[in-house]
């Protein structure tokens, strides 16, 4: 089930929390509710896809991305994403998402979204890769466009060695995806014997 409340909130209190800055973060508050747990009485997987989707679109919102993209016949679109979980988020614990725009290269843009405990411990951390796709011109923009558009004069810094890694990985995934799925990974023949 989608946050639809949740999202509700982001839009609508959205101008309280000012414009967004490039390298700066977005900021939102939560409670673990029933509807966010599964079996082990935590925060479940997917969720945290989820309202990291929160903290996209809040920085989106703020940033002006999401009129720009609407006036420009623009659509954002998510790449790929690695998630870590190091520590539990437990039925009605309080806990903030932190996410930030990192840097770009090319048609991609790399977003960080940190899952931050009330007692400030990270339980999560969750690294992005997305771009915007122009309908029209039928292609991914270059990220530099985008921020040309936006009205800005800005560089992105290079990448780190974590989310040079990253980006790797997912070239890596994208490749295999592309290829069917299965090329290269081993078979094992047991899990189909009876």
């Amino acid at each position: 089930m989608y946050v639809w409340a949740r999202l509700a909130r982001t839009i609508a209190t959205a101008p309280r929390r000012g414009s967004y800055v490039m390298g700066g973060e977005s900021r939102l508050a939560f409670r673990c509710l029933p509807t966010d747990i599964d079996a082990n009485v935590h925060l479940n997987n997917a969720r945290y896809m989820t309202l990291a989707d929160l903290g996209r679109i809040d920085i989106f919102v703020r940033a002006g991305l999401v009129t720009l993209a609407r006036r420009n016949g623009w659509a954002p679109m998510m790449g790929g994403l690695q998630s870590v979980y190091v520590r539990e988020i437990r039925l009605w614990r309080r806990f903030e998402v932190v996410s930030s725009i990192e840097t770009w290269e090319g048609t991609g843009v790399i977003g960080k979204h940190r899952f931050v405990l009330d007692n400030g411990e990270t339980a999560a951390l969750i690294m992005t890769t997305a771009g915007f796709y122009d309908r029209t011109g039928r292609r991914f923009l270059d990220i530099d466009e985008v921020v040309a558009a936006l009205g800005h004069n800005l560089q992105p810094r290079p990448l780190m060695e974590a989310e040079r890694m990253f980006m790797t990985s997912h070239q890596g995934l994208r490749s295999l995806a592309k290829a069917g799925g299965a090329a290269g990974l081993p078979v094992d023949k047991s899990a189909s014997e009876d």
